[in-house]
């Protein structure tokens, strides 16, 4: 706060002792003492009452920053579900080709291969 050294004090001393005298010095001393007391509790009470309402206004930004987040937290569910319905698609379409080519070996092995398009299943469809 200040930068009061030795001598500034001791000079300091000699004024009060010259001006108040020995009688009054002592009293003088408590009571100069009590305020500089009071007056370090009153700075040490408004830095306090400072930080509290910085902690208080960062805490403010980000409770603001969170709730504007909340909105990548929906896409990232969002995007969760819609990539287990795919991999559930993929599984389904895969058990079903791995069905079909094990329908189509079991035919090749017991049958001989069908001759005409009336026993293959892909023109199915068109008909």
């Amino acid at each position: 706060m200040f930068d009061i050294g030795f001598w500034e004090l001791a000079l300091i001393g000699v004024v009060a002792l010259l001006v108040v005298g020995p009688e009054r010095l002592p009293a003088l001393a408590r009571t100069a003492g009590i305020w500089v007391s009071k007056a370090r509790r009153f700075v040490s009470s408004v830095k306090a009452d400072v930080e509290k309402e910085i902690r208080a206004d960062e805490l403010k930004r980000v409770m603001k920053e969170q709730a504007e987040s909340s909105g990548i937290h929906e896409i990232v569910e969002e995007t969760r579900s819609s990539v287990k319905e795919s991999r559930e698609e993929i599984e389904s379409t895969r058990s079903e080709l791995e069905e079909y080519q094990s329908n189509l070996s079991g035919n090749s092995v017991t049958d001989e291969a069908p001759s005409s398009s009336e026993n293959d299943p892909r023109d199915s469809n068109d008909r």
